[in-house]
């Protein structure tokens, strides 16, 4: 990212405002998402993140139809540029198979994320969605989907999503330094094997504090951008059950 500083430097000032240069330095940025397709029907999260050793893997989304993984997968990675990385696996093995890697794009991985959701609502699993899906769906606990993030109560628990997989919870800490945490109230999600998963829940001194905290929602920790959800304790230990049992 360029600095504003520099950009905006005595040389810089003297040609004076140009819409059409300062337009030219605008890059939209890029969902960096890819699809993958051929995966094998026994894979997991973890063996998605193996494929992408290396690279900033943010979720993972493991697409069903019927009941049955079909065999394609949705991976969100921490920067646009990683996606270029990512493309470069294209038709790598996993175990047999060759494994197709192509761009995706952000609303295909919401309609995804909403298919996913809907297909564990019919199927009655509707615990084994990952919560963070569940969130992107609008799909909470009892409550019909179609809420945003901003429209559930707050209950005083914070869930963070896009960690780096190598943030501690003093890091956690630094990032809510207005709010006095104590590491106690911070709780990494870990996958069975004792990686991170890049997901964590934060429990503040109650509603308001947490209400303040969302303020923090995108913001960065190292170079990555966090986002925040309202959540409770409840979600917290059912999504940290659900990970030890991976």
């Amino acid at each position: 990212m360029m600095d504003p500083g520099t950009f905006f430097s005595a040389q810089g000032m003297g040609m004076g405002y140009q819409p059409q240069l300062a337009a030219s330095f605008f890059v939209p940025r890029i969902f960096p998402v890819v699809k993958l397709r051929g995966l094998p029907f026994n894979c997991n999260e973890n063996d998605v993140i193996d494929f992408f050793a290396g690279l900033d893997v943010v979720d993972v989304l493991l697409a069903h139809k019927g009941g049955r993984f079909s065999g394609e997968a949705y991976v969100v990675f921490g920067a646009p540029m990683q996606v270029d990385f990512a493309l470069q696996r294209n038709r790598q093995n996993m175990g047999r198979r060759y494994i197709e890697v192509f761009r995706s794009k952000k609303t295909d991985y919401y309609a995804a994320v909403v298919a996913e959701v809907s297909e564990s609502h019919s199927d009655n699993h509707h615990a084994s969605v990952p919560l963070v899906t569940q969130l992107a769906a609008g799909a909470i606990s009892s409550r019909p989907p179609g809420p945003d993030k901003d429209q559930l109560e707050h209950t005083g628990v914070l869930k963070l999503r896009g960690l780096p997989f190598s943030a501690s919870k003093r890091d956690i800490m630094n990032f809510f330094q207005e709010f006095a945490l104590v590491e106690d109230n911070i709780h990494i999600v870990m996958h069975s094997d004792g990686r991170s998963t890049g997901e964590a829940y934060v429990d503040f001194s109650g509603p308001e504090a947490a209400k303040a905290a969302m303020c923090k929602d995108r913001m960065t920790l190292g170079n990555r951008y966090i986002e925040l959800f309202r959540s409770s304790r409840e979600e917290a230990t059912r999504d940290a059950t659900r990970n030890n049992k991976m």
